[in-house]
């Protein structure tokens, strides 16, 4: 049996710059994902490691990052700025994150820090980089736009770190992922960290092609998270689907709760719905300005947004603690996703509550999902005469530029000119 006493930050043998980041931080206890991956990199190994966002391995692999540089020379300076580390992560929240992490755990290094991401600041991101940097966090398109114009060079690269690999193959960045990593230097020459949340045949290919012999760092299978969340699962019909969702926000008094929905244009849906019957609630999308998307992620965490509607895609790698609950206002159809949406309520050991809407489009996917999880989720019923009368969704905004199929110059639209033979 595996020894389970706690493992100590003050055990691992950290230089003290790092120690004086994890202090400031107030660690003093390791995750699962910490006492497991961080021995091994600390010893200089790769590692490839099965964890979700908010089980601690950003703190894991950023310290594994820290440890490494101060243990090493830097390597001569160039003409061109020569990063010593490189971390890449699939979407902007989650980039802006880590370095939040790293300005915390690498406050007593001296090492300089930077993100970089698209959709906000292209000159001052990349003056910034050409002045320098030490720690290069970004997502894979900002950097590779950067790298061919020659702001930066990777041949000074000592660690490479890339977080959330397996939503990186879903979001089509493989090839950019791949473009990267054939740049850098020899992969024995460079302390490698991957993190995914599921080890899956791909990403270990990625793994064993780019790595240098890693070890395989698995902790518990990310579905025994849900023990850790009261779950719940309705069977309305789908014209009472608007109705109950309003009845629960109202009944458990909603003041950090996420709703999932498999499609964007539903999340917008729900979230007019939702602002016309009195919760303040935000649309997460792909489509949100990125200065809005930031707000609406702090008005969220600070609280003052109660309610963040998102699909599964949008959602992934953003870090908001303490969320009371979790709405599946659609039931998702791949059982992971299950998992991981209701695992927003259960970050770092706490618990939470979940319910699921299985209604007449999406209750097909319930048998895989209980198998999955290993356990049939509790069956809760409705009256549909006690529903409330709820308000219809706000308008949706029109798009710039008037509506669809407009003529915009107001002129007559022309007549195709016919071809002469």
């Amino acid at each position: 049996m595996a020894d389970e006493s706690p493992v100590l930050f003050a055990d691992l043998n950290l230089p003290p710059e790092v120690l004086e980041g994890v202090t400031a931080a107030g660690f003093t206890e390791c995750t699962p994902i910490q006492a497991a991956s961080l021995p091994r990199a600390l010893a200089g190994h790769d590692v490839a490691g099965q964890a979700q966002t908010g089980t601690g391995k950003t703190a894991a692999f950023l310290l594994a990052t820290f440890n490494h540089l101060i243990n090493r020379e830097a390597p001569p300076a160039g003409q061109v700025s020569r990063p010593r580390a490189l971390m890449m992560a699939p979407t902007r929240e989650l980039a802006i994150q880590i370095h939040e992490d790293a300005k915390v755990l690498g406050s007593g290094t001296g090492l300089k820090l930077m993100v970089v991401f698209g959709g906000a600041d292209y000159d001052k991101q990349r003056d910034e980089l050409a002045a320098g940097v030490d720690v290069l966090i970004g997502t894979p398109g900002r950097l590779i736009d950067y790298l061919k114009q020659g702001i930066y060079t990777l041949n000074g690269i000592q660690v490479v770190v890339l977080d959330e690999a397996d939503r990186m193959f879903d979001l089509g960045f493989i090839k950019d992922i791949r473009y990267v990593l054939r740049r850098l230097p020899p992969p024995d020459q460079r302390l490698n960290l991957l993190f995914s949340a599921t080890l899956s045949q791909r990403v270990l290919e990625l793994a064993y092609e780019h790595m240098n012999d890693p070890e395989l760092v698995q902790i518990e299978p990310e579905k025994m998270t849900v023990d850790r969340v009261t779950q719940l699962v309705y069977f309305p019909a789908n014209a009472d689907k608007p109705r109950l969702l309003v009845q629960l926000l109202r009944d458990m008094q909603a003041t950090r709760t996420m709703v999932f929905v498999n499609m964007k244009r539903e999340a917008d849906f729900v979230a007019r719905l939702l602002k016309a019957n009195g919760f303040g609630a935000e649309a997460i999308s792909g489509d949100v300005p990125q200065r809005k998307r930031l707000r609406m992620l702090r008005d969220f965490q600070s609280g003052e947004l109660p309610v963040l509607v998102a699909t599964d895609v949008a959602s992934r790698g953003l870090h908001v603690p303490d969320v009371s609950h979790v709405v599946n206002y659609d039931l998702p159809q791949d059982m992971e996703d299950y998992v991981h949406r209701i695992g927003r309520t259960a970050r770092a050991g706490a618990s939470g509550d979940s319910v699921s809407l299985a209604c007449e489009t999406y209750a097909f996917t319930l048998p895989e999902i209980e198998e999955y999880i290993g356990h049939g989720i509790p069956r809760e019923t409705y009256n549909p005469d006690e529903l409330p009368v709820i308000e219809p969704p706000l308008p949706a905004k029109k798009r710039a530029g008037g509506p669809p199929h407009s003529n915009r110059s107001g002129s007559k639209k022309r007549r195709p000119r016919r071809r002469r033979n």
